[in-house]
């Protein structure tokens, strides 16, 4: 039995595993990678193997970042069937053709400038239509009901309690006599989150996949609802709008729990609360017609209470463009709630565009920000920004709100691994970046007695029992810090070649101006000097 790391291998991003499994093979996810220039290149790249020969494949849940490359895997030629759950199904219905609109948009774009430029056309990742057909390959499956995929394999999903429909993919495979339990973790989710139940509790299995997106870190214990309404009622008083990017599925509908109870206990003022993201209103729909997938609490105040959580006055929805448009227009602040959550595409870089230069207005995170996206180089605290092709200062409050994370943190991924009663064999750590994941891997060593393994992207492990051994990637030598790195110096290149360029233009045409240049550009030296000279001391 041999499994492949494809995806979410010392990243965060386009989660992935190929399972082979006799002569049959299986992918748990098709996600696609998303954050600087460097890693989305790897949406582009041809597929380790022939879709044609895989299966199925076992989906996790709905984030783009698991299932967004779905639509180019049936377009290039699987043909099998795409199991998850019936709330997952239902939310893929909506978000892999919206991606396949961002596909078309971004290829558009593309073109009209490289058109001015010479270069090749290019063609979108996928399409619309692309992501319609792929639906059709869509098979709803109940939670912990055990499913015969083939003589080999055995499927159960398991709760996940990372967004609605969310599942741990749990695996029973059978080779050469041997049965072995494989248990993926996809996303596990906080525990006591609104709306959504806690992720199971595992006993056993053999071998564990874990994510390890907050794999060294402790959520803020603060109450995120205090903090939500501290931001909240200091922007009003400012004058200004709260910005929220927020991801579509799972943390926009968790915002409108937590912004009803706090209208509710009479914590902020009755402002308008708008969800500017078409996705996200279809999402919200969804969520509402899934009320069998809520918690205890929030299917109590529904039915019991005969309230709605995700519905109060003050919420209002954008739909068309116009109506998104009009936002900005707006003379009293507001609550404005827009995708995407990592703020690098969609109608949140409207928002930003119109509210980044108010000091009056907060900029407030609620989810994990990927490496080189415009969200993480806003929190680590960039002064200027472009935005649809304007340089914007940045003088808004940029603020992060642990909190509302959907996923576990340190502790309470330990917390859920100490329910098991037999240790796994070994255990993966995946979907983290270095800084997450590698002292992640030394407390489970340390805590459990369990051996721990990070592999890179293109690595695979060859399975018999409870035996295990690595086959080191020999795909690509990829490091996305080390790629990010490089697409910004190659961007500060650029941008001194054109200062370089106007400056010989000045001096050729009055040579007065030299002296002042050169004072200029010794200045700039001294600067660049003094601000990384410490960075190798």
């Amino acid at each position: 039995m041999h499994l492949s790391f494809l995806g979410a291998a010392g990243m965060v991003t386009g989660s992935s595993y190929l399972l082979e499994v006799g002569q049959k093979k299986f992918l748990v996810d098709c996600g696609m990678f998303q954050g600087s220039k460097a890693i989305t290149a790897l949406n582009r790249r041809p597929f380790l193997y022939n879709p044609a020969d895989i299966e199925a494949v076992f989906l996790t849940h709905a984030h783009i970042d698991h299932s967004g490359l779905l639509p180019r895997l049936c377009n290039s030629g699987f043909k099998g069937t795409i199991y998850a759950t019936k709330a997952t199904a239902e939310l893929s219905s909506i978000m892999l053709p919206d991606s396949g609109h961002i596909q078309e948009f971004e290829a558009e774009l593309a073109n009209r400038k490289g058109q001015r430029a010479g270069r090749k056309p290019v063609e979108p990742l996928y399409t619309v239509d692309e992501a319609y057909n792929c639906l059709q390959q869509f098979s709803p499956m109940a939670y912990d009901t055990a499913i015969k995929i083939s003589d080999e394999v055995t499927l159960t999903f398991r709760e996940a309690g990372h967004i609605l429909g969310s599942s741990m993919v749990e695996i029973v495979a059978a080779e050469n006599g041997e049965t072995t339990k494989i248990l993926f973790s996809g996303d596990l989710g906080q525990p006591d989150q609104p709306i959504i139940r806690n992720p199971a509790v595992i006993e056993q299995a053999d071998y564990l996949i874990l994510e390890s997106t907050y794999g060294d870190r402790i959520h803020d214990p603060s109450d995120p609802l205090e903090k939500l309404a501290q931001y909240i009622n200091e922007t009003i008083e400012l004058g200004g709008n709260v910005i929220i990017p927020s991801f579509a599925v799972g943390r926009t509908q968790t915002l409108l729990y937590n912004l009803y109870t706090l209208f509710k206990g009479g914590l902020i003022p009755k402002i308008p609360v708008i969800i500017d993201s078409p996705l996200a209103i279809s999402a919200t729909e969804i969520f509402l017609k899934n009320s069998q997938e809520y918690d205890r609490e929030a299917y109590d105040l529904l039915y019991k209470d005969q309230e709605h959580p995700l519905q109060f006055p003050q919420l209002t929805v954008a739909k068309t463009a116009e109506e998104s448009k009009a936002i900005n227009n707006l003379d009293h602040p507001a609550i404005i709630i827009s995708a995407s959550g990592m703020a690098d595409a969609g109608r949140i870089l409207h928002h930003l565009k119109h509210n980044l230069w108010r000091p009056e207005s907060t900029v407030l995170f609620v989810g994990y920000q990927a490496q080189g996206s415009l969200g993480r180089r806003l929190l680590e605290g960039i002064k200027k920004v472009r935005i649809m092709g304007e340089e914007i200062t940045v003088k808004a409050r940029i603020a992060n709100l642990e909190g509302f994370s959907a996923h576990a943190d340190k502790e309470q991924l330990t917390t859920w691994l100490s329910n098991f009663t037999s240790k796994p064999a070994t255990v993966f750590i995946v979907h983290g970046e270095q800084e997450m994941s590698e002292p992640f891997a030394a407390l489970i060593a340390d805590k459990f007695n369990i051996p721990t393994y990070i592999p890179k992207y293109g690595d695979s492990v060859t399975l018999t029992g409870r035996s295990w051994q690595i086959e080191s990637s020999a795909i690509i030598d990829f490091e996305p810090a080390v790629q990010q790195l490089r697409d910004v110096l190659d961007e500060v290149e650029k941008e001194f070649a054109q200062y370089r360029s106007k400056m010989e233009d000045l001096v050729l045409i009055n040579g007065n101006k030299l002296q002042d240049v050169l004072k200029r550009i010794d200045k700039v030296r001294k600067f660049i000097k003094k601000t990384l000279s410490d960075l190798w001391s």
